[in-house]
């Protein structure tokens, strides 16, 4: 069995990694983040979810190729209302969509020259993903970016599954009440809200005392 190698302090002071330098609500949200690794996205249904979702994606395509892996639901009336909303066909051919792509096909996909950088996968229940799966793609694609979504039971991701990716994630977001409130390793930390009337009906206060939850 080989020894894998060590690291000097030195060494790890001096690494570089590719993060991406996002700006205004997005800086505040999540800091400056690695381009690569795995970021969570979790909620209950009708709170938002897809809608941030599509949000997030629109907003990373300026940086690098997106593919929405749109397993649970396909090529869908939700997923093309979700895209209106968002006023999707502004990114051009910077993002795809996949319809129920299964773990092996993706895979495959993304292991071809030019494939997407980042990539949504919705979500870790309806794609049946294994924890082993979880760190098989991790492993490949050391230089992709993955964004998991799931759904909950209460407030903590449904399945035991989900909850590993969840506590492994670099990022995670909650979905509530059309806010998404992130938790990272890289900073940020304030909200984002996914629409403002709704969610000022769902939390009851006006906007500004909505970002100080």
């Amino acid at each position: 069995m080989s020894v894998k190698k060590a690291y000097s302090i030195k060494n790890v002071i001096n690494t570089r990694f590719k993060t991406i330098e996002v700006e205004g609500q997005w800086k505040a949200a999540i800091g400056t983040p690695e381009l690569s690794g795995s970021w969570f996205i979790y909620g209950a249904p009708k709170n938002g979810k897809t809608s941030f979702a599509m949000k997030l994606a629109k907003y990373l395509t300026q940086y690098k190729r997106v593919a929405y892996n749109s397993v649970e639901e396909g090529l869908s009336l939700s997923i093309q209302n979700a895209m209106k909303r968002e006023n999707m066909l502004e990114v051009g051919g910077k993002m795809i969509l996949l319809e129920k792509e299964d773990t092996e096909a993706m895979i495959k996909r993304l292991s071809h020259k030019k494939s997407p950088d980042i990539i949504f996968l919705d979500s870790v229940q309806f794609a049946e993903l294994t924890f082993a799966d979880y760190k098989k793609i991790k492993t490949i694609f050391k230089d992709k970016l993955f964004i998991y979504i799931s759904h909950v039971e209460g407030r903590v991701p449904e399945g035991r599954v989900a909850r590993r990716i969840w506590r492994d994630a670099n990022i995670a977001i909650r979905v509530e009440g059309f806010c998404a409130f992130p938790v990272g390793r890289f900073g940020g930390g304030k909200p984002i809200i996914i629409s403002k009337e709704k969610a000022e009906e769902y939390w009851g206060v006006k906007l500004e005392n909505l970002m100080n939850k």
